[in-house]
Parts: C-alpha cells; sequence; structure tokens
C-alpha cells in the first residue's frame, strides 16, 4: 500500500453545523462531537431501519424518522444507518435514499452510512450520492465506507455482477482512493478519469459564475476486524468499529487503528467510534423481553432463515436448542439492556474500557415503541437536552 498516503486525504471536510436550540452538541470539524450532558463522549445512533413481523417497510421507515427527530431534539451527534441486502427484518438496503427522506425532516443531527459497502458500488455512483446529500443537507453529511458485502454470498454476486467477490475485498483501497479523488474533483492530468466530475461537487465551483460549498462529506472506514482500522489509521481518517456483533476484536482494532495512525489534513490524532447494541426499558424484566426479539432473529439469520424481527411474544416461547441458547447466551452479554441506569453504567463501562471517542447505539426489538422508548430513556439518564 505505498502509494496510499494519508496526505492524499486532504480535502477540507470541515462542518458548519452549530449548537442548536436544543442545546445539542457543537461540531466544530465534521467529524469530532461534544459530549453533552453527563455523558463522557458524544452519543449517536446506528439505525437499521428494522422491520418486525406484522409490520410494514413503510412503518419501519417512519420509525427512523421519529428516531432521528427525537435524537436530534435530545443532543445526540450522529444518526447513520447501514447498507444491508435481502434480509427482510432490515430495510436499509438504500442508504442514500434514507438519509435524503431523515434530512427533510431533520435540521442539526450529522447524517450518514455505517456504512455504504464501496465493492457493492462504483465510487462515481457514490460519490454523486453523497454529493447530492450533501447539497440538501450542508455540513452535517458522514460518508462511511465498508468491504464486506453486507448480505450473503449469493445476493453479493448479484449486486456486483460477478462471481469474485474476494476482488472486490482486494481492491478496496484503490476503490477507496478513486472515490476520494472524485469527491475532491483532483485527478491528476492524464488519468482516464481526469475529465470525469461527480455532480454535485467541487467542479461547479469551476465552471463560469459557479459557487460550490467549501466542504464534502467526512470520509469514514468502518469495519469488524484489523484490515480497515490500519488502513484508516495510515490514511489518517476516522475510525467506527462493529463491536455490536464482533466485540472479541473490539479491543485490538482500535489499539491497531491508534498504533498505525498518521496524521493528516483530515484529523491531527486518532478518532474511533464504535458501534454498541443496548436498549433501556422502564424494568430489566421489560427489557430481556425486548432484546431476546433481536436475539432470536440473529439465530435465523446466522442458520440461514433470516426474516422479520419476530415479537417478544414468539422470542418468549420459541424452544432455542442447546446450541441455539449457547449463541443467545453469548450475544446477549454483548447487549447492554436493562433499566436506564443500568444501560447508562453499561455505556460508561464500555467507554472507559475501549476509549472509544463516541458510542453509536443501535436498539434491536420488535417494535418501533420499544426502540424509541429506549432512546428516551438513556437521554433522561444522561440528561441530555430536554425536547423543545
Amino acid at each position: 500500500m505505498d502509494e496510499i498516503r494519508g496526505d492524499e486525504t486532504r480535502s477540507d471536510t470541515s462542518g458548519d453545523a452549530t449548537a442548536g436550540a436544543s442545546g445539542g452538541p457543537s461540531d466544530a470539524d465534521g467529524i469530532r462531537g461534544a459530549a453533552a450532558g453527563t455523558a463522557a463522549v458524544p452519543l449517536s445512533v446506528l439505525d437499521l431501519v428494522t422491520v418486525g413481523q406484522g409490520r410494514t417497510a413503510t412503518q419501519a421507515l417512519r420509525t427512523s424518522v421519529d428516531i432521528a427527530k427525537l435524537t436530534e431534539s435530545r443532543g445526540f451527534h450522529r444518526f447513520w444507518v447501514a447498507e444491508h441486502h435481502s434480509m427482510p427484518g432490515v430495510a436499509s438496503s438504500s442508504p442514500a435514499v434514507i438519509l435524503a427522506h431523515i434530512a427533510a425532516h431533520t435540521e442539526r443531527i450529522r447524517l450518514g452510512s455505517g456504512g455504504v459497502m464501496l465493492p457493492n458500488h462504483a465510487p462515481l455512483v457514490i460519490a454523486e450520492q453523497f454529493g447530492t446529500l450533501e447539497a440538501m443537507a450542508p455540513g452535517r453529511v458522514d460518508l462511511g465506507l465498508g468491504r464486506a458485502p453486507g448480505t450473503d454470498g449469493a445476493t453479493a454476486a448479484a449486486l456486483r455482477r460477478s462471481e469474485r467477490l474476494n476482488e472486490g475485498a482486494d481492491d478496496f483501497p484503490q476503490q477507496l482512493m478513486e472515490l476520494i479523488r472524485f469527491l475532491d474533483d483532483d485527478f491528476p492530468d492524464g488519468h482516464p478519469y481526469a475529465r470525469i466530475h461527480a455532480v454535485p461537487g467541487p467542479v461547479q465551483a469551476t465552471a463560469p459564475g459557479g459557487v460550490q460549498s467549501a466542504h464534502r462529506p467526512p470520509v469514514w472506514l468502518l469495519g469488524s476486524s484489523g484490515f480497515s482500522a490500519r488502513l484508516a489509521g495510515t490514511l489518517g481518517l476516522p475510525f467506527a468499529f462493529a463491536h455490536h456483533f464482533s466485540a472479541q476484536n473490539t479491543i485490538p482494532a482500535l489499539d491497531l487503528y491508534r498504533e498505525s495512525f498518521r496524521p493528516s489534513a483530515v484529523l491531527d490524532a486518532p478518532y474511533a467510534a464504535i458501534g454498541v447494541s443496548a436498549l433501556a426499558a422502564d424494568d430489566e424484566r421489560e427489557a430481556r423481553r425486548q432484546v431476546l426479539t433481536g436475539a432470536l432473529s440473529m439465530v435465523r439469520l446466522r442458520t440461514g432463515r433470516p426474516g422479520l424481527i419476530p415479537s417478544p411474544e414468539e422470542a418468549a416461547a420459541y424452544d432455542f436448542s442447546p446450541m441455539e441458547r449457547e449463541f443467545v447466551d453469548g450475544w446477549l452479554a454483548n447487549v447492554i439492556h436493562g433499566t436506564a441506569d443500568e444501560v447508562r453504567g453499561g455505556l460508561d463501562d464500555l467507554a472507559e474500557r475501549t476509549g472509544a471517542d463516541e458510542l453509536m447505539i443501535t436498539a434491536h426489538a420488535h417494535g418501533g415503541e420499544a426502540r424509541l422508548r429506549s432512546y428516551a430513556l438513556i437521554a433522561d439518564a444522561y440528561g441530555l437536552p430536554t425536547a423543545p
């Protein structure tokens, strides 16, 4: 990777969002957030637009809007959605489309992908989509990128129109640099793409009478192992780790990121967020009842039976095999759940153990009401600003 240098990610990524009327955290550079209330680090949201049994995708998307509006009003820093495919219970196959919808219903909270799976798409298409989002919501769009397919191998082959899936992952660093050059509109003279421009984008400022925003979406790298951690550190980019499904790798990956970090025009010091599964309820029993629905959903996904998120009643009545019970126990050990105070304690402990700069909370439950209630309870536990 000698051709990849941290100083190549040199564009201005500063945001212009400031603290709003709700008292939310300021956002001085488009990446780092400020902790609100009594939280030790900024709190954010990772949303999967989950669809429960008896619910429609329309209802799931409405819930995502409600979550974005609630968390914006309570001082959460950002709201990300993640690309998944061919999963009936996850309606987030098109992050750019969902983010445009969320942008129309919010004003301050940062919006982004957690993430877009780069090997599934042409870099130019992603640059165009996120340039459009930046034009819709200036100064508050993040572009988080992953190298996994976000689905099974057969679906990935359909997305990429190729059976050679490893090539996409292996070419990730080159695809990344191509995407960044499209975002910055700075291919060198003589490059085959030198006369190709991602629009909306910087090229509009060079046209006669053109005026273009001085910033573009900050690029984040996402990962669940060491590959993207090292690459993010080498390039001096912010890094987000999927602790919610790869907890055993969290600290090694964050250590690798920090050890590999080289200052860039984007960041002068490492900045790492981690995704964490957490759900608060009014009592421990209800919290357990709700998170069991996500655990059963994961059992079915891991055994090739993806479906809608089961109801709490179905999850409670399900007869887990010994092997499934072992999986569920391990899964739930990494889901912070309980009362608001218990969840706050678990989040604080996780932030201290990992040294994470930001926590991105994802709430897995059957119904939107439980997820909304969870975010409200967590906001209350940390004394975040009250909704206007």
